[in-house]
């Protein structure tokens, strides 16, 4: 297919977007002297128009569809013919099959090479479309899966064998099972994932990807595959392929898209064989500023002022998986490294820091949160994180650093904010040390976001609405919700936010911990004083869109 491009039309149609332009003559005659037949590209490198509004106008100056690649999904018979290698060099996503005719959109639709390489390829008459250049990339990411491909590694493997010598020969970075691990990790990145679980079974080795939070199915393969995958991952991480029965540890660090990628490896062993977990860790994602994690803005202000404090101790609570570490690394990187000198006790170190000292836990050579904690009070510290708080003796050791003279930052698993004051207690801190040490509280949970590019609104369910009532005190009943796109592999949800609970510990909640108050009486003068709850946070949240009242329901309303 053979377009005829117009220069002064695709310009009149571009300036007929944008009529302040238009009514500038020295920059239409700038563009005119520039843009060797192409206006729309001269307009778009001068920042002039947007990639949408570029493609919009390419649409119909060439009189061909633009597809929007949000919305539009794409057939995987359509993307079968067509090889990612193909797609990535021209920009490029084939769309979908009308007869003998295959739809492919197109970053630049005038590039005939790309449209006669693929029809050679195809045997099929091609029929460009238009789309944004970085939907088109997205859409790529999200569509060419690897499944297939471990599939064709997996049917070239040879018949597994159990001697250690035949198990070190085929986990060689050049065989069949290597890739297949390869293109694992790779798919997950490209998920977003944060955890690969490969869990063998009664006859199959099942691969699952932890997503937003939630495990979704990726690759099923035979069971024959399970030793050879965990031995290539053992010799990856520097574990003893040997050792089948106990659970071991180990760290992989791989290079993808341009990105260094730390991956934690735990194994176990199971009825029906060794589990093994990957924990993702992206060191692009490392740090995200405090102000992205979720906080309301008087929420935030609050935690802002308790991480002002020259000494005393903040806690971060919630549950395993609820963004407590995050939390932690991002109230440590907004303070000042050059004047402080930050020390961090971590199980593990998940990420490394320029500017903080970190250490990291090691039972065998002695290295406790508690005995860590104490070596780092003598090496002149201001700030201290401690990774958790698990026990008496580093609840009290972390209680004594805090009164004399140090900040120290760290998590306790709670419910919510007036539940850590009691769990201390539990672990042996007088009353009387908390109240003094203690400057306040954070709990948090983590929600999936609806997902911007499908969302619509919905009437809720009458369970939604009454639970969001029941917080509120306002009847509310359509809410967004994400019908499921490209975008967010067809679950309506796309990243997590986190709900908050914030409680800056004041005079009176002081004097009601040491004379003995009950958690509820406490709770009542922290919403007498300001305290969100972290129900009415969630709820907020769903008002405004960001997440839904089902999934506020599900995270946070088991806390009482």
């Amino acid at each position: 297919m053979k377009f005829t491009r117009t220069p002064k039309k695709g310009l009149d149609i571009l300036l007929g977007t944008k009529m302040t332009i238009a009514e500038q003559p020295e920059i239409v005659q700038d563009i005119l002297s520039k843009d060797n037949g192409k206006p729309d590209a001269a307009m778009a490198e001068q920042g002039l128009v947007t990639p949408e509004e570029r493609a919009q106008a390419l649409s119909l100056e060439l009189n061909i569809p633009l597809v929007d690649l949000k919305r539009q999904p794409v057939e995987p018979a359509a993307l079968r013919l067509v090889p990612e290698k193909i797609a990535r060099k021209h920009t490029l996503i084939p769309l979908d099959i009308l007869g003998d005719r295959l739809i492919v959109v197109m970053a630049n639709p005038e590039n005939i090479q790309a449209i006669q390489d693929i029809s050679m390829q195809t045997k099929m008459t091609i029929e460009p479309a238009v789309g944004v250049p970085e939907h088109i990339r997205e859409a790529i990411d999200l569509n060419y899966r690897v499944s297939g491909e471990i599939q064709k590694q997996v049917g070239q493997m040879a018949p597994a064998q159990e001697t250690a010598e035949a198990t070190v020969v085929s986990t060689s970075a050049e065989t069949p099972i290597a890739r297949t691990v390869d293109l694992l990790i790779a798919q997950a990145a490209k998920d977003r994932a944060s955890d690969i679980h490969i869990e063998p079974e009664e006859d199959l080795l099942r691969i699952r990807y932890r997503i937003d939070g939630i495990l979704h199915d990726a690759v099923s393969l035979p069971l024959s595959v399970h030793n050879q995958m965990v031995s290539r991952l053992k010799i990856m991480a520097e574990m003893n392929i040997a050792e089948r029965r106990r659970p071991q540890d180990g760290q992989i660090s791989v290079k993808l898209g341009g990105k260094d990628i730390d991956i934690r490896v735990a194994t176990a062993e199971t009825v029906h064989g060794e589990m093994m977990v990957l924990r993702i860790l992206d060191k692009s994602l490392s740090v995200f500023p405090l102000s992205q994690l979720g906080f309301l803005p008087e929420s935030l202000e609050k935690y802002r002022r308790m991480l002002k404090s020259p000494f005393g101790m903040v806690l971060v609570s919630g549950p395993t998986g609820s963004g407590k570490t995050t939390t932690l690394y991002a109230s440590v990187n907004q303070l000042d490294f050059g004047e402080n000198n930050i020390i961090t006790i971590e199980d593990p170190v998940e990420y490394r820091f320029t500017g903080i000292n970190q250490m990291q836990v090691n039972p065998r050579a002695g290295i406790t949160f508690a005995s860590g904690l104490r070596a780092s009070m003598r090496l002149d510290p201001d700030i201290i994180l401690v990774g958790e708080i698990r026990d008496a003796d580093t609840a009290r050791t972390a209680v004594q650093a805090a009164l004399t003279g140090h900040l120290v930052l760290s998590s306790v698993h709670a419910n919510d904010t007036v539940g850590v004051l009691f769990r201390l207690i539990d672990l042996g801190v007088e009353p009387y040390l908390i109240s003094t040490a203690l400057v306040g509280v954070v709990a948090q949970r983590m929600v999936r976001r609806v997902c911007p590019h499908c969302r619509v609104l919905l009437q809720a369910s009458p369970e939604e609405q009454a639970a969001y009532e029941q917080e509120m005190g306002e009847r509310w009943t359509n809410f967004y919700y994400g019908t499921g796109c490209n975008f967010c592999a067809n679950t309506g949800f796309l990243g997590r936010t986190g709900v908050f609970e914030t409680l800056i510990i004041s005079e009176q909640i002081r004097r009601m911990l040491t004379t003995g108050a009950v958690g509820d009486d406490i709770r009542a003068q922290a919403v007498k004083e300001g305290l969100v709850s972290m129900k009415r946070d969630g709820m907020l949240k769903a008002r405004d869109g960001i997440t839904t009242p089902g999934e506020v329901m599900r995270h946070v309303f088991s806390v009482t």
